[in-house]
């Protein structure tokens, strides 16, 4: 398997390559040179670790890696909370919700991160070299990423998070992390803020630091989250998903699945205030806003990185004009795409008032405790709602939002055991303005 970048420049490269840069010389994002067909016949009985090493395996054909996934897939959630890795609960005769929580830091980016961290690591180890993963979080990749990264020998972790615009837990999931390789690093703006740092970075680093992306422009992260979406249709058959996101990466890893032959239906765009995503998916046409902070962090985002996967998709693969798409996008704040480019999608947003209203309900009618963004794509999931088996996307622990759940439903929700004493750790954290020569020095310390 052979991958090219989103804007037609570059060689292609194999697995190992497109994990390693993150992003393309040319600043686009690396997608497969063509599709595979995966057949699910056969599968019904497969555990989810066996059902990752499917959806990888043609992925990650070709490259050095590829002797690898058999132990990594077959490691990784083995100490997992829950023996199943990705539960089902079923709450009606359609209505399901995918717990995505269960992984080191109750979050769903720890399905596809858990799996990056040990294929760098591998990576690197088998060539004798070290990079920085450099990294931009809304809320949960950066602990994620941490977690999978953290003591590794071959790995510098740098998180840059936006300063007083994640959840306190969400905050000290990184500074409280003692690792010598670690460094969480807020900094004085927005996510996209700290997501064009990392982009920057990337395509111009600084002298002496090899440089290498965890967020969802590596496409280790999207194939990895695509497994969770195979594996629920294994079990429920074709079903559609409502999904909270921001960037654009979690549903585009359902896209994915879709592609590659198992029965994803409809996938549902659930965007909270910042609702560009939702607007172009229903509109046909998309407006970034000043970003606004909301009880959803994770998803307080206007320029979704992984749309550019999309766009390359629908534009026929055609690097030119991807490229002029993204450069009209940026001149002006506005994207405009033909009728018909989101067959296949539905969206819907909701603002605070909402978020705390479906907390409210979903607890008052089913004894159940959600976090902000399963809220939104509950609500999402009730609105668009057909007769096929609709899936929601729990992609995080309710206590990571004790705020929000104690005002929904009047009390807070407990952190398990191992992480009982967070709120009481002491933190190491590093401050940076919003300035790109600020974060090449510090990498360069």
């Amino acid at each position: 398997m052979q991958y090219v970048s989103t804007r037609g420049g570059g060689p292609q490269v194999d697995f190992t390559e497109a994990l390693l840069a993150g992003i393309a010389p040319d600043g686009g994002l690396y997608v497969p040179e063509s599709w595979p067909h995966l057949d699910p016949e056969g599968l019904a009985e497969a555990s989810y670790a066996e059902v990752l090493q499917v959806v990888l395996s043609p992925f990650v054909a070709g490259s050095d890696l590829a002797a690898d996934l058999g132990k990594i897939v077959a490691d990784v959630y083995a100490d997992w909370r829950h023996p199943e890795v990705a539960p089902l609960r079923q709450l009606d005769d359609h209505l399901h919700l995918l717990e995505l929580f269960h992984g080191p830091t109750l979050s769903f980016k720890d399905y596809a991160l858990a799996v990056l961290g040990r294929f760098l690591d591998a990576a690197l180890t088998r060539r004798s070299r070290r990079v920085t993963v450099i990294g931009a979080t809304s809320g949960d990749t950066g602990s994620a990423a941490i977690a999978a990264c953290r003591d590794r020998a071959a790995l510098d972790v740098v998180i840059l998070y936006p300063e007083g615009r994640v959840s306190e837990v969400q905050r000290r999931q990184m500074t409280t992390v003692t690792a010598d390789n670690v460094r969480a690093v807020a900094v004085d703006g927005t996510f996209d803020d700290c997501q064009d740092l990392v982009k920057a970075v990337l395509t111009k680093p600084p002298a002496g630091v090899t440089p290498a992306a965890v967020n969802s422009i590596n496409w280790g992260r999207v194939i990895g989250q695509t497994a969770y979406y195979a594996w629920t249709t294994l079990r429920l058959g074709p079903s559609d998903f409502a999904v909270p996101t921001g960037n654009f990466g979690n549903v585009f890893s359902g896209w994915v699945a879709r592609r590659i032959g198992f029965p994803v239906g409809r996938l549902i765009v659930a965007n909270n205030r910042n609702h560009l995503l939702a607007q172009l998916v229903e509109k046909g046409w998309g407006r970034a806003e000043p970003v606004h902070a909301t009880l959803a962090p994770a998803m307080d985002i206007q320029v979704p990185s992984n749309l550019e996967r999309y766009l390359y998709e629908h534009l026929d693969h055609s690097g030119v004009q991807v490229e002029a798409t993204l450069r009209a996008f940026r001149a002006t704040g506005e994207i405009r795409l033909d009728e018909g480019a989101f067959a296949g999608f539905a969206a819907s947003w909701g603002d605070d008032r909402a978020i705390i209203e479906t907390i409210r309900t979903i607890y008052q009618r089913h004894g159940l405790v959600v976090d902000p963004h399963t809220a939104l794509a509950w609500a999402a999931a009730t609105t668009h709602r057909l007769g096929s088996p609709m899936v929601v996307l729990a992609t995080a622990h309710p206590a990571k939002f004790p705020e929000a759940i104690r005002e929904a439903i009047g009390t807070e929700p407990a952190l398990p055991a191992d992480l009982a004493d967070l709120l009481g750790r002491p933190e190491r954290s590093y401050r940076l303005p919003n300035d790109l020569a600020a974060l090449h020095e510090l990498l360069a310390t």
